[in-house]
């Protein structure tokens, strides 16, 4: 698989090792920094109602800048905004900051506190829904995106390097993409499922709603 396949979830992204130093990037891809605000079209709205279940926020500054490096020149950038049920995923296929290859707008589902071994393998190891072809949420059943298994597969590592206003901080996720199509041109809603480890050893598993946007969909302020 391309590594441009890999960014449009055809593939998982490949892992990399842990270091202890954040990558080197100096990416604000649309204007994107800490402080900008975010501004989507209203039109998205009524395009995205009776398709997506992703409730849209309203205008909401940049609070936080994660940054995932996949290798190869690719990274993926996340916008974590002041209302923290929100974040914007951009993934970069260049070192560009034109070099847009996808645009996702995530809202947190659930955020489930996991507090022993025998709670983290229940929810995510063998035997558990998490990493199976098919996933249900709310009603709606979305297609594992990464993983060509049959049965389950494994969960794709990543590590995000965070910075925001008061400290930077790294998290490492196990994470699955699921999707399924909406019925709309070049948009399709998405199933972020990921087991996230912060630095203390904090454990926890959060599951986000996403939905395709186009850079026209969006005003950086």
């Amino acid at each position: 698989m391309s590594w441009i396949k890999r960014a449009l979830g055809m593939e998982a992204p490949l892992p990399k090792e842990r270091t202890g130093s954040a990558p080197i990037t100096n990416a604000s891809p649309l204007g994107l920094t800490r402080e900008r605000m975010i501004c989507l079209d209203k039109s998205l709205k009524l395009l995205l109602d009776g398709h997506s279940h992703v409730t849209l926020p309203g205008d909401e500054k940049v609070w936080a800048v994660g940054n995932v490096d996949l290798g190869q020149s690719m990274r993926l950038l996340r916008f974590y905004l002041d209302d923290e049920d929100y974040f914007l995923q951009i993934v970069m296929n260049g070192p560009s900051n034109d070099d847009i290859q996808d645009i996702i707008l995530f809202g947190y589902h659930s955020v489930t506190p996991v507090n022993s071994k025998a709670e983290l393998l229940s929810l995510s190891g063998p035997g558990a829904k998490l990493g199976m072809p098919l996933y249900e949420l709310d009603g709606e059943e979305y297609e594992r995106q990464w993983g060509t298994e049959d049965g389950q597969t494994e969960l794709t590592p990543l590590l995000e390097y965070v910075k925001s206003p008061e400290q930077s901080y790294r998290i490492q996720h196990n994470c699955m993409l699921y999707a399924r199509d909406i019925g709309l041109v070049n948009r399709r809603e998405f199933l972020l499922l990921s087991v996230e480890e912060d630095e203390e050893g904090v454990i926890s598993l959060s599951t986000a709603v996403g939905v395709t946007l186009q850079p026209t969909d969006l005003q950086v302020l």
